[in-house]
Protein backbone atom coordinates (compact mmCIF):
# COMPACT_ATOMS: atom_id res chain seq x y z
CA UNK A 1 0.00 0.00 0.00
CA UNK A 2 1.15 2.97 -1.13
CA UNK A 3 2.06 5.85 2.05
CA UNK A 4 0.85 9.61 2.23
CA UNK A 5 3.67 11.85 1.73
CA UNK A 6 3.98 14.52 4.38
CA UNK A 7 5.98 17.61 3.82
CA UNK A 8 6.87 18.79 7.20
CA UNK A 9 8.40 22.81 7.40
CA UNK A 10 10.07 23.42 10.24
CA UNK A 11 13.08 25.24 11.11
CA UNK A 12 13.20 23.18 14.76
CA UNK A 13 15.27 20.46 14.59
CA UNK A 14 14.16 18.62 17.98
CA UNK A 15 10.81 19.21 16.54
CA UNK A 16 11.11 18.29 13.24
CA UNK A 17 12.99 15.20 13.87
CA UNK A 18 10.07 13.78 17.00
CA UNK A 19 7.21 15.32 14.22
CA UNK A 20 8.93 12.93 11.59
CA UNK A 21 9.66 9.92 13.94
CA UNK A 22 5.79 9.99 15.00
CA UNK A 23 4.45 10.31 11.76
CA UNK A 24 6.68 7.60 10.17
CA UNK A 25 5.43 5.15 13.29
CA UNK A 26 2.07 6.00 11.82
CA UNK A 27 2.31 4.88 8.34
CA UNK A 28 3.33 8.10 6.82
CA UNK A 29 6.58 9.21 4.66
CA UNK A 30 7.70 12.47 6.02
CA UNK A 31 10.67 14.77 4.26
CA UNK A 32 11.98 17.96 6.14
CA UNK A 33 12.32 21.25 4.66
CA UNK A 34 14.44 23.22 7.56
CA UNK A 35 13.53 26.44 6.43
CA UNK A 36 10.92 28.56 3.88
CA UNK A 37 13.19 28.24 0.96
CA UNK A 38 13.71 24.86 0.80
CA UNK A 39 10.25 24.23 1.52
CA UNK A 40 9.04 26.23 -1.23
CA UNK A 41 11.48 24.30 -4.02
CA UNK A 42 10.49 20.73 -2.69
CA UNK A 43 6.82 21.71 -2.81
CA UNK A 44 7.34 22.58 -6.83
CA UNK A 45 9.56 19.64 -7.61
CA UNK A 46 8.06 16.41 -5.54
CA UNK A 47 4.73 15.36 -5.09
CA UNK A 48 3.19 15.24 -1.36
CA UNK A 49 -0.28 15.08 -0.47
CA UNK A 50 -0.22 16.95 2.56
CA UNK A 51 1.89 19.96 4.13
CA UNK A 52 2.80 20.74 8.17
CA UNK A 53 3.74 24.21 7.94
CA UNK A 54 5.70 26.32 10.65
CA UNK A 55 4.99 30.31 10.39
CA UNK A 56 8.61 31.40 11.92
CA UNK A 57 10.77 30.10 9.09
CA UNK A 58 13.75 31.62 7.61
CA UNK A 59 14.38 32.98 5.01
CA UNK A 60 10.64 32.96 3.51
CA UNK A 61 7.66 33.16 6.14
CA UNK A 62 5.65 30.47 6.50
CA UNK A 63 2.45 32.53 5.11
CA UNK A 64 4.33 33.21 2.01
CA UNK A 65 5.18 29.80 1.78
CA UNK A 66 1.68 28.78 2.08
CA UNK A 67 0.19 31.30 -0.48
CA UNK A 68 2.63 30.27 -2.69
CA UNK A 69 1.86 26.43 -2.16
CA UNK A 70 -2.01 27.43 -2.72
CA UNK A 71 -1.63 29.73 -5.83
CA UNK A 72 1.01 26.53 -7.69
CA UNK A 73 -1.19 23.12 -6.20
CA UNK A 74 -5.04 24.49 -5.20
CA UNK A 75 -6.21 20.94 -3.84
CA UNK A 76 -3.09 20.18 -1.58
CA UNK A 77 -3.84 20.20 2.27
CA UNK A 78 -2.15 22.49 4.19
CA UNK A 79 -1.53 22.61 8.15
CA UNK A 80 -0.05 25.37 10.11
CA UNK A 81 1.65 23.94 12.93
CA UNK A 82 2.65 27.29 14.95
CA UNK A 83 3.50 29.08 18.07
CA UNK A 84 1.53 31.80 17.07
CA UNK A 85 -2.17 31.23 18.34
CA UNK A 86 -3.85 34.54 18.37
CA UNK A 87 -7.27 35.10 16.15
CA UNK A 88 -5.87 37.45 13.60
CA UNK A 89 -2.84 35.32 12.75
CA UNK A 90 -4.88 32.16 12.71
CA UNK A 91 -7.07 34.30 9.86
CA UNK A 92 -4.12 35.79 8.07
CA UNK A 93 -3.08 31.44 7.91
CA UNK A 94 -6.72 31.05 6.96
CA UNK A 95 -6.27 34.18 4.08
CA UNK A 96 -3.38 32.89 2.86
CA UNK A 97 -4.67 29.62 2.35
CA UNK A 98 -4.22 27.22 5.18
CA UNK A 99 -6.92 24.56 5.44
CA UNK A 100 -6.03 23.69 9.13
CA UNK A 101 -4.44 25.57 12.24
CA UNK A 102 -2.85 24.08 15.30
CA UNK A 103 -0.88 25.80 17.83
CA UNK A 104 2.16 24.23 19.58
CA UNK A 105 1.98 22.78 22.24
CA UNK A 106 -0.08 19.80 20.87
CA UNK A 107 -1.18 16.70 21.24
CA UNK A 108 0.44 14.31 18.05
CA UNK A 109 -3.31 12.77 18.44
CA UNK A 110 -4.81 15.80 17.37
CA UNK A 111 -2.46 16.34 14.76
CA UNK A 112 -2.85 13.10 13.39
CA UNK A 113 -7.22 13.49 13.32
CA UNK A 114 -6.78 16.61 11.23
CA UNK A 115 -4.29 15.15 9.01
CA UNK A 116 -6.79 12.43 8.41
CA UNK A 117 -9.81 14.52 8.25
CA UNK A 118 -7.98 16.60 5.63
CA UNK A 119 -6.86 13.51 3.79
CA UNK A 120 -10.41 12.57 3.17
CA UNK A 121 -11.63 15.09 1.83
CA UNK A 122 -8.78 15.90 -0.76
CA UNK A 123 -10.10 16.41 -4.36
CA UNK A 124 -8.56 13.54 -6.24
CA UNK A 125 -9.27 12.29 -9.77
CA UNK A 126 -12.21 10.44 -10.11
CA UNK A 127 -12.58 6.71 -10.56
CA UNK A 128 -12.66 5.51 -14.56
CA UNK A 129 -15.03 2.56 -13.64
CA UNK A 130 -17.39 5.26 -11.69
CA UNK A 131 -20.12 7.67 -13.34
CA UNK A 132 -19.56 11.02 -12.52
CA UNK A 133 -22.23 13.41 -11.12
CA UNK A 134 -22.45 17.13 -11.86
CA UNK A 135 -24.22 19.29 -9.55
CA UNK A 136 -25.51 22.41 -10.95
CA UNK A 137 -26.89 25.24 -9.27
CA UNK A 138 -27.42 28.18 -12.06
CA UNK A 139 -24.43 28.49 -14.10
CA UNK A 140 -22.35 26.66 -11.94
CA UNK A 141 -21.38 23.08 -12.61
CA UNK A 142 -19.09 21.16 -9.77
CA UNK A 143 -17.84 17.48 -11.33
CA UNK A 144 -18.17 15.28 -8.00
CA UNK A 145 -15.94 12.81 -9.62
CA UNK A 146 -12.64 15.07 -10.49
CA UNK A 147 -13.14 17.45 -8.08
CA UNK A 148 -13.70 20.12 -10.12
CA UNK A 149 -15.64 23.58 -9.94
CA UNK A 150 -16.87 25.67 -12.76
CA UNK A 151 -18.95 28.87 -13.20
CA UNK A 152 -19.82 30.40 -16.69
CA UNK A 153 -17.59 27.76 -18.18
CA UNK A 154 -14.78 29.32 -16.39
CA UNK A 155 -12.69 26.95 -13.97
CA UNK A 156 -12.16 28.23 -10.32
CA UNK A 157 -9.51 26.95 -8.42
CA UNK A 158 -10.65 25.97 -4.71
CA UNK A 159 -8.75 24.51 -1.56
CA UNK A 160 -9.75 21.18 -0.56
CA UNK A 161 -11.85 22.62 2.42
CA UNK A 162 -13.76 25.22 0.68
CA UNK A 163 -14.03 22.80 -1.82
CA UNK A 164 -15.74 20.05 0.68
CA UNK A 165 -17.79 23.34 2.11
CA UNK A 166 -19.09 24.36 -1.27
CA UNK A 167 -20.46 20.61 -2.37
CA UNK A 168 -21.58 20.37 1.21
CA UNK A 169 -23.81 23.60 0.74
CA UNK A 170 -25.05 23.07 -2.53
CA UNK A 171 -26.08 19.19 -1.97
CA UNK A 172 -28.26 20.92 0.46
CA UNK A 173 -30.59 22.10 -2.41
CA UNK A 174 -31.19 25.27 -0.99
CA UNK A 175 -31.64 24.89 2.56
CA UNK A 176 -29.60 26.59 5.07
CA UNK A 177 -27.30 25.27 7.23
CA UNK A 178 -26.46 26.88 10.68
CA UNK A 179 -23.08 27.51 11.53
CA UNK A 180 -22.72 24.46 14.21
CA UNK A 181 -24.05 22.08 11.12
CA UNK A 182 -21.35 23.72 8.80
CA UNK A 183 -18.64 22.86 11.14
CA UNK A 184 -19.82 18.95 12.07
CA UNK A 185 -20.34 18.54 8.25
CA UNK A 186 -16.91 20.45 6.99
CA UNK A 187 -14.73 20.26 10.15
CA UNK A 188 -14.41 17.52 12.57
CA UNK A 189 -15.97 17.36 15.88
CA UNK A 190 -12.92 18.68 17.70
CA UNK A 191 -11.83 21.70 15.75
CA UNK A 192 -12.01 24.87 17.34
CA UNK A 193 -14.73 27.34 16.42
CA UNK A 194 -13.25 30.07 18.14
CA UNK A 195 -11.73 31.74 14.84
CA UNK A 196 -15.13 32.05 13.02
CA UNK A 197 -13.58 29.47 10.07
CA UNK A 198 -16.82 28.82 8.61
CA UNK A 199 -17.32 32.84 8.27
CA UNK A 200 -13.81 32.92 6.70
CA UNK A 201 -14.63 30.27 4.20
CA UNK A 202 -18.12 31.71 3.21
CA UNK A 203 -15.80 35.06 2.36
CA UNK A 204 -13.45 32.91 0.37
CA UNK A 205 -16.10 31.34 -1.40
CA UNK A 206 -17.66 34.46 -1.92
CA UNK A 207 -14.41 35.70 -3.45
CA UNK A 208 -14.01 33.41 -5.56
CA UNK A 209 -17.89 32.01 -6.66
CA UNK A 210 -19.84 35.61 -6.67
CA UNK A 211 -17.50 38.24 -6.92
CA UNK A 212 -17.46 38.21 -10.35
CA UNK A 213 -20.47 36.86 -11.80
CA UNK A 214 -24.57 37.05 -11.88
CA UNK A 215 -26.80 36.23 -9.82
CA UNK A 216 -25.29 35.96 -6.62
CA UNK A 217 -25.55 32.02 -5.05
CA UNK A 218 -23.97 32.33 -1.66
CA UNK A 219 -26.72 34.11 0.57
CA UNK A 220 -26.68 34.54 4.60
CA UNK A 221 -29.72 34.24 6.41
CA UNK A 222 -29.72 36.24 9.43
CA UNK A 223 -29.04 34.53 12.89
CA UNK A 224 -29.94 31.08 11.30
CA UNK A 225 -26.82 30.14 8.41
CA UNK A 226 -25.93 30.02 4.99
CA UNK A 227 -27.33 29.09 2.06
CA UNK A 228 -27.01 28.46 -2.36
CA UNK A 229 -29.65 29.10 -4.30
CA UNK A 230 -29.77 31.14 -7.40
CA UNK A 231 -32.07 33.41 -5.80
CA UNK A 232 -32.27 35.03 -2.40
CA UNK A 233 -34.18 34.12 0.29
CA UNK A 234 -37.98 36.17 0.80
Amino acid sequence: MKKTNVLLVEDEPKVAASVKTWLEENGFEVEIAPDGAVGQFLVQNNFYDLVLLDLNLPFVSGYEVCKTIRASHPGLPIILVTALGSVEQKLTGFDAGADDYLVKPFDFRELLARMRNLLKNKPALADPNRAEEMLRVADLEIDTGFKTVRRSGKPIDLTAKEYTLLEYLVRLNGRVASRHEIVEAVWDVNFDTGTNVVEVYINFLRKKIDRNFEPKLIHTKQGLGYFINALPAA
